[in-house]
């Protein structure tokens, strides 16, 4: 008998060798609700091909599966408690065995309850919390002794005779969403677990998994943007992206297939930060095409028809490479070749800036065109929208301007400056002259802006040939706003930042495409505008230039702290004057946006002030906006 019990130990990886301390047997705590505990049901696949050198410290008893709290054993479902379902953490185990060397053995301590809180893992106050728990965890914690956090100390001081804890895992956050102290929490539960277990913290990462997406409808979505930004607070801890993890129809829970892979993940990125490279399959669905702002000859990025956007690197001597994109970090995964691969959440359409960031460093990706962004030359991809953004794409069968470049010498700032100008297609067929928009992007870009990112000349063409817009000239300058604005006053009519171009602007620029260009040159018959902080300066430069301006718009203007009582010499106080002088105010932003400017709006026309007002709806900070703002602006110029 005795014999035959050796066997089956040493079948497990359980031997005598197992008692002494051993480097090589890798030990991870794990801990959450009920993603964490498995949700799902086990099926005949998930109990087959489990190494044997996957093994469980149970922190329950299990009399029906021989399973002793405390006692190592072959880590087959169900790894929480007798009754539970399928985990991220046997996929996770699954995952580490099959990558690492075969003298590695894996052992988990898993500990888990279904809508618990954070809290119900603090040290502090585990008492109240157990007092104040609903009924239905009553069982749940009476089988930890009312104490989970401390279960999962003293089984995992008695699992460091054995081997050595490299990791923490966590899933939980349904519970707590919303909670702004949620970070904090997780730091403190943290904190408490090295210190129990005298661990070093650089080297024992915590890596937390997102909680369910199901393509935005998930029932604790918004708990994501606190889990994505919990490095912050907790700067050795990894996020676990969800992203196209399948789940139950509550909308709440992964499926079995959804543990499986976010079990992958989770192994994946334990691998990686222990420096094993991973070999995992990348798909991308046949409906993804390749972005249109990717450069010819690639076929990465690509968009798929949920949105997603997939990203491809060859980077073979790379040891961590990331994708950089709406301010979301995305890990990219590394293939045998040393090819790197990344696939997002669902992007909202239109444009966005990204990097590639690698070794920390961020670089433009190769495979993309470059736009001038975010202070420097950057990255970008289209999500396209349908048929409704044709408007800002050129088209078959009308007519088409000329954007052209053009060097000035500026005396205002000594210096040789640039310019984009569009003319309209008819510009070229005779002696014609045209009104002129001065047209100015925002912060950090600079005067190809318009055209390469908000696609202004096609939107011209368009509405030009659909006789919605009357023929002119418009002009785009740098606006000294590329540099990062490096602080001070940035209230409406004090900013320093980018007054420069003011100078510019009246003794420079509108002289010179005045001299180079048939314009019409009287104030009836030229308008500015401008987005963030191009609104700023059109503000600013039309209301202390009115005999040269007639028509302003700002589009998400970052028009801060303006008294339209005193502002600008208290033009906005003679609301009859202002109103002859001025034929046309615009302002406009995206319905997600909060700039302030649905305020302006109102203090303006209570204040007897013409203002039109147009909301792009669905839509943040951002070029999709802007092109929807212009579209809406231009029909009144000239009129």
């Amino acid at each position: 008998m005795k014999k035959i019990i050796f066997t089956i130990l040493t079948c497990l990886g359980v031997t005598a060798d197992t008692f002494a301390q051993d480097p090589n047997f890798y030990i991870f705590l794990c801990f959450g609700q009920s993603n964490m505990e498995g949700a799902a049901r086990i099926e005949p696949q998930d109990l087959e091909g489990v190494s044997p050198r996957f093994l469980l410290m149970p922190a329950v008893d299990d009399p029906a599966r021989n399973r002793k709290m405390g006692e190592w054993c072959h880590a087959l479902p169900p790894l929480c408690r007798p009754n539970t379902g399928l985990t991220p953490v046997d996929y996770f185990g699954r995952t580490l065995t099959e990558n690492l060397p075969e003298n590695i053995r894996v052992g988990v301590i898993h500990v888990a309850i279904g809508g618990i809180r954070i809290e119900g893992f603090m040290p502090e106050g585990m008492e109240e919390f157990v007092k104040t728990a609903p009924g239905w965890m009553t069982g749940m914690l009476q089988a930890y002794d009312n104490n989970p956090y401390k279960r999962l100390v003293t089984l995992a001081q008695k699992a460091q005779k054995d081997g050595v804890i490299k990791g923490i895992l966590m899933h939980q956050g349904e519970s707590n969403t919303g909670d702004p102290e949620w970070a904090n929490k997780v730091q403190n539960v943290y904190d408490h677990l090295l210190g129990d277990l005298q661990l070093k913290p650089e080297e024992v990462p915590l890596l937390a998994g997102e909680v369910v997406q199901a393509n935005g409808e998930g029932q604790c979505i918004a708990m994501n943007k606190q889990i994505d930004e919990l490095p912050k607070t907790l700067h050795t801890s990894q996020v676990i992206s969800s992203t196209g993890c399948s789940n139950g129809p509550d909308k709440l829970h992964f499926d079995a297939a959804g543990y499986r892979e976010l079990g992958r993940r989770y192994g994946e990125k334990m691998l990686e930060l222990m420096g094993y490279h991973v070999r995992s399959p990348f798909t991308v669905p046949e409906d993804a095409m390749t972005a249109e702002t990717t450069i010819p000859g690639n076929d990465f990025p690509k968009v798929d028809k949920e949105r997603r956007a997939y990203f491809r690197l060859n980077a073979p001597l790379a040891s961590s490479v990331i994708v950089d994109i709406c301010g979301k970090k995305y890990d990219m995964r590394r293939d045998e070749k040393g090819i790197w691969c990344a696939v997002t959440d669902p992007l909202v359409v239109g444009f966005h800036y990204y990097f590639i960031n690698i070794g920390g460093v961020n670089v433009i990706d190769p495979a993309t065109e470059t736009f001038f962004g975010c202070n420097r030359e950057a990255g970008g991809i289209e999500i396209p929208e349908g048929a409704e953004g044709d408007y800002y794409r050129p088209q078959q069968g009308i007519e088409h301007g000329q954007v052209r470049s053009i060097y000035y010498y500026a005396n205002a700032t000594q210096e040789w400056r640039h310019a984009m100008v569009y003319t309209p297609a008819e510009y070229e067929k005779g002696k014609k002259h045209y009104p002129v928009l001065y047209l100015q992007h925002g912060m950090g870009e600079d005067e190809t802006g318009w055209g390469k990112q908000g696609h202004m000349q096609h939107i011209m063409d368009n509405l030009i040939a659909s006789k919605e817009v009357v023929p002119m000239i418009v002009v785009m300058e740098s606006g000294d706003v590329k540099a990062p604005f490096r602080g001070g006053d940035n209230r409406q009519g004090f900013s320093e930042y980018g007054a420069s171009f003011y100078q510019v602007m009246i003794q420079d620029l509108i002289p010179t495409i005045d001299s180079k260009f048939r314009t019409l040159t009287d104030r009836d018959h030229r308008a500015m505008a401008g987005l963030s902080w191009g609104g700023h300066q059109t503000f600013d430069l039309v209301l202390n230039n009115m005999d040269k301006f007639s028509y302003m718009g700002a589009f998400s203007g970052a028009i801060f702290g303006l008294d339209v009582k005193t502002a600008y010499n208290g033009v906005f106080s003679k609301p009859e004057e202002f109103n002859k002088k001025i034929h046309y105010l615009y302002l406009s932003c995206g319905s997600e946006e909060n700039f302030g400017t649905e305020a302006l709006v109102k203090s303006l026309q209570e204040a007897g002030i013409k203002t039109d007002f147009y909301v792009s709806p669905g839509t943040h900070h951002e070029w999709l906006t802007w092109r929807r703002c212009f579209r809406q602006f231009i029909p009144h110029l000239f009129k």
